[in-house]
């Protein structure tokens, strides 16, 4: 069965494709068909909703002083995002669901360049939360519609491989888009680097208008409810998995660097996390290359990755070279991730894709939130130690429901590869 998203691919024509980057390995044949200039607009986009989300984390001993308040009060400005986007995804992308893609889009991209801009400018600490809750608003929007969007670009068979693409995004945001804001803040003032962020905006707002074909909304008619949405066969396990994987992993990355310096590796944080930034872009080249054909064994085998990292960081963390090996199988195994659920619940929904994603940004983004809870609980009434043991408890349900969820979930082959 083909999604509307898949049976719209063919009707855009009218971008030429650039020749993507050899590391990608696409064959001739597949090269053209891929609209590389739209693709990584999106991709962009979804490097600018994950900076913007993460960028305070830099920046909250200047940011808080600047405002007058606590660090831990600004360390608010990251999960006063992920609310905004948790609370909105769904209201909105039903409220949308019959606006045209790429108005959509611009409206959402329009929503962060003015949230980033009022953060630059803010003296006033309320006024600062309400431009983060605007950003993460913005940001539900975005993620419920980029990957279908990135699907709807391409023929069928390669609509894995677009969305790969348009997420690569995340992993160069967290690998190097963090580490350049923050230095730029240092350098700079951490205005500057908010105004960067506009800046990056306004200049992708006019790409898209370039370069981003445009597609109809969905029509009345057409749309499923969003409750019902959840007894379509295959989307509640894809939920399920999502929120378990991105819990486990929000667990050990919020507070990796209290992990790392009670294994005495403190003053490593940022080659740690280089080796983890790397590792995701692998991960992500590996499963574009092979999620056509693979859907069901690369989330099989990301999440076992995920396990036996956290397994070698449970019993191994005085070992520097093991730390570092496990961190590399972290990266493999999650950097993956986004593209594989996205993929997996847009084939589940069929005809309800858009709806399924937005149930899948929101459970995201609550995970998220709730991973920075669970991290805390677990720092303060068990000590950094109980973080890999966490992470190995949340993967074993995610594996256990991948491996029994095979046909609707989960498939083989994805089924607009089948179809392709």
């Amino acid at each position: 069965m083909r999604t509307d998203t898949a049976r719209a691919a063919h009707t855009e024509t009218g971008v030429p494709s650039a020749t993507p980057p050899a590391s990608l390995h696409f064959r001739p044949s597949e090269r053209q068909r891929l609209p590389l200039a739209a693709l990584l607009a999106l991709a962009t986009a979804v490097f600018i909703t994950s900076l913007t989300e993460t960028l305070p984390a830099g920046l909250l001993p200047a940011m808080s002083g600047d405002l007058a308040v606590s660090e831990s009060a600004m360390g608010q400005t990251v999960t006063i995002y992920a609310v905004g986007t948790a609370l909105t995804a769904i209201p909105l992308t039903a409220f949308t669901a019959g606006w045209r893609r790429k108005r959509l889009l611009l409206t959402a991209m329009a929503g962060f360049a003015a949230a980033n801009t009022v953060t630059a400018v803010s003296t006033d600490y309320t006024l600062t939360m309400t431009a983060r809750f605007v950003a993460g608003v913005a940001a539900g929007l975005a993620w419920a519609l980029l990957a279908g969007y990135a699907r709807r670009l391409v023929p069928p068979h390669l609509g894995g491989r677009a969305i790969a693409i348009a997420m690569a995004g995340i992993p160069v945001a967290l690998s190097l888009g963090v580490p350049a804001g923050t230095f730029l803040g240092k350098a700079l003032g951490w205005r500057i680097a908010f105004w960067a962020m506009t800046a990056l905006t306004v200049a992708l707002l006019a790409w898209i208008t370039a370069a981003v074909p445009d597609h109809p909304g969905q029509r009345p008619e057409a749309r499923t409810p969003m409750l019902r949405v959840l007894r379509v066969p295959g989307v509640a396990p894809v939920l399920f998995v999502t929120l378990g994987y991105v819990l486990a992993h929000t667990v050990l990355y919020t507070y990796i660097a209290a992990f790392l310096g009670h294994a005495g590796l403190g003053g490593s944080v940022d080659r740690v996390l280089l080796v983890f930034g790397a590792a995701s872009l692998v991960s992500i080249w590996f499963v574009g290359a092979h999620i056509g054909r693979k859907l069901r064994a690369l989330t099989i085998g990301g999440a076992l990755l995920v396990a036996v990292a956290a397994a070698v960081l449970a019993v191994a963390s005085d070992s520097t070279p093991l730390v570092y090996g496990a961190v590399a199988l972290w990266g493999l195994g999650w950097g993956g991730a986004p593209t594989l659920l996205q993929t997996a619940v847009g084939e589940a929904g069929g005809d309800s894709a858009d709806a399924a994603q937005a149930m899948l940004v929101t459970l995201w983004n609550a995970a998220m939130a709730g991973g920075g809870v669970v991290g805390g609980v677990l720092l303060e009434a068990l000590g950094t130690e109980a973080f890999p043991w966490s992470v190995l408890a949340l993967m074993l349900p995610v594996l256990a429901v991948v491996l029994a969820a095979r046909a609707h979930a989960f498939p083989a082959a994805g089924r607009a590869a089948a179809a392709g």
